[in-house]
């Protein structure tokens, strides 16, 4: 690869450029773009002019299956490109769908117009937040598992288990999944009840994680986040984890046509607050080949 590759901010990530033998995103390689991303964690692509049509046919040549966000607005035709979270406030760091059983391998997101100041997509490692949190605290989360419960639409999990699957065929792709218990609603709905660590193994070097969403559960509409005993998680264990992720974050500083690529199961990603209703983010979420 002859494009210029450098760090991005004191992470594992990094920056590809492109240059003047590849302008073009799709030109680059990819078993060697997945060789600097199973290393890295995150790749910002700089300088290829990305669009978010751009971003899905790129994705599609790392990808064996695209994963659509049902609670975001949706832009393409096969509706699996997104726009990201609406509003101009800061969200807290978590990883995409790690409250559900059908979680991700990777985020993608392409900047079509960045906020004119503020609006940075930060990131954070889950192997380096696991490793500087307190051995109590340690503890705590490898001896409780975290538990949330939330009704699912029949039609969204047809998508899963394929368009032309019966109650039966989502039953079984339920009961093969760990941690899952589910009822079948008379209200074409299923309720949804879903036990699992928040220190995860990531999917290259198998490293513990603390990869999840317990920030979000807690600052959701529910206002905490659970144990699978139904107890709370105490706010000083919120508040050791915010101080560690706030350590360190790092942040994406967008610019026109950039494109980013996060492996879901290593980093946490949030978004810095702005104040003006021009940033024009995308995203597309999938499972990857290797």
């Amino acid at each position: 690869m002859k494009n210029k590759i450098e760090s991005l901010g004191m992470s594992t990530g990094k920056i590809i450029y492109s240059c003047d033998d590849c302008q073009d995103i799709h030109c680059l390689k990819v078993a060697k773009t997945m060789e600097i991303f199973k290393s890295s964690g995150v790749l910002l692509f700089r300088g290829f002019g990305v669009t978010h049509e751009q971003m899905k046919t790129f994705a599609e040549r790392f990808s064996s299956k695209f994963i659509q966000d049902y609670s975001r607005p949706q832009v393409d035709s096969d509706k699996f490109v997104h726009f990201v979270n609406p509003g101009m406030d800061a969200c807290v760091f978590h990883s995409e769908h790690a409250y559900s059983p059908f979680r991700p391998d990777v985020i993608w997101f392409c900047c079509a117009v960045p906020a004119v100041q503020g609006g940075e997509t930060t990131f954070c490692d889950g192997v380096r937040v696991w490793e500087e949190l307190s051995e109590e605290t340690r503890q705590l989360f490898i001896s409780k598992k975290l538990k949330v419960c939330y009704e699912i639409p029949v039609d969204i999990l047809k998508r899963v288990a394929g368009l032309d699957a019966t109650i039966a065929d989502i039953k079984q792709v339920l009961d093969g999944l760990e941690g899952v218990n589910y009822q079948v609603k008379e209200n074409e709905s299923i309720s949804i009840e879903y036990i699992f660590s928040a220190v995860v193994k990531t999917k290259y070097g198998n490293y513990d994680a603390f990869a999840n969403s317990v920030l979000a559960l807690h600052d959701g509409e529910m206002k905490k986040a659970t144990f699978e005993n139904d107890s709370i998680v105490p706010g000083e264990i919120i508040d050791e984890i915010e101080q560690v992720t706030d350590e360190l974050m790092e942040k994406i500083p967008w610019q026109a046509g950039d494109l980013v690529m996060i492996d879901n199961s290593r980093f946490m990603h949030s978004r810095e607050e702005f104040n003006d209703n021009q940033r024009q983010i995308f995203s597309t979420l999938s499972n990857l080949n290797s």
